[in-house]
């Protein structure tokens, strides 16, 4: 993963063209990037990012921001029923209760 002013970007190997070439992962605008190197491939997704920024700058619109902190999550009867029931057991929102549990998954 590359990092850069706030924005992700994940690159692959393509061996037919024998190139490294990327996206920009964390905005709803396709950004995408390439180098033949790792040097170049950071190179790259950096000017990708500071050109996105610079282009909504001179439009005068805001970058994109494409998480909003809201997820619309399905899970079966069961397990909504159980969540909740868990989440009001230990005094917690069902809500603050999923946050937890994202969080636990996601620094394991």
């Amino acid at each position: 993963m590359l990092k850069h002013k706030g924005y992700t970007g994940s690159f692959e190997y393509d061996s037919e063209e024998d190139i490294l070439f990327g996206r920009v992962i964390d905005v709803g605008a396709v950004i995408t990037f390439y180098g033949s190197s790792i040097k170049g491939i950071r190179k790259a997704f950096k000017d990708s990012v500071d050109m996105y920024l610079k282009t909504c700058a001179a439009k005068n619109v805001a970058p994109q921001k494409s998480f909003s902190g809201n997820i619309r999550l399905r899970v079966s009867p069961e397990i909504h029923k159980q969540s909740f029931v868990s989440a009001s057991s230990s005094g917690k929102s069902l809500n603050q209760f999923i946050q937890e549990a994202l969080l636990r998954e996601i620094q394991a």
